[in-house]
């Protein structure tokens, strides 16, 4: 791992975790860099989910696809210091429902399952980290769901916008649109309404 990444990870599990520079040195082997192409997949849709990510470059979605629609849904986007992973898939090690594909040439550096076990067993501050892990991506699950039960799509694109204002301008207009449960031109009206509010 170059310097720069090794000072982005520390950066994220100190401010996230308030883990200490000895915490992180016993943890610091088992992370591993890695590279994605735009297109390609972080994972896959019936794969188990085997690694939690750091992203340090680049722009992912995870998404499903309904049997019987075959129309690809976006569920959530996640950028540069966000952690990554199917949740269920990976603390319970059975197959993901989901695809996470990066929408841009991406860079991770990753951490395997078992080896995140094994730092949870150790005298440190990574049993802290796991459980504030399991509650962020809980709140994401919660809010997801909310946002639907509560909020207008003119809403839940104002969210997007305030929590990723980085996303929006480098992903096509499309997979935002899906992501808030609309079509294309209800969201270049809701775009237009905005606007004009200015």
């Amino acid at each position: 791992m170059d310097n720069e990444k090794h000072a982005i990870l520390n950066d994220v599990l100190k401010s996230f975790a308030g883990l200490t520079d000895t915490d992180i040195a016993v943890g610091q082997s088992l992370w591993r860099t890695r590279k994605i192409a735009k297109g390609d997949f972080f994972n896959m849709q019936s794969f188990v989910c085997t690694d939690l990510a750091l992203i340090t470059k680049g722009v992912f979605r995870i998404y499903f696809v309904p049997p019987k629609t075959q129309e690809e849904k976006n569920v959530y986007f996640f950028s540069e210091k966000q952690f990554l992973v199917s949740f269920r898939s990976f603390i319970n090690q059975y197959p993901c429902y989901y695809y996470i594909q990066a929408l841009e040439d991406a860079e991770i550096i990753s951490i395997n399952y078992k080896d995140l076990q094994y730092l949870y067993t150790t005298p440190t501050g990574w049993e802290k980290f796991g459980r504030l892990i399991a509650e962020l991506f809980f709140n994401y699950s919660q809010s997801r769901a909310e946002e639907f039960l509560f909020n207008t799509a003119e809403e839940r694109y104002i969210k997007l916008t305030n929590e990723h204002p980085n996303i929006v301008n480098r992903i096509a207009a499309y997979h935002i649109s899906s992501y808030l449960g609309i079509k294309n031109p209800s969201l270049t009206r809701i775009k237009k309404r905005l606007l004009a509010k200015k």
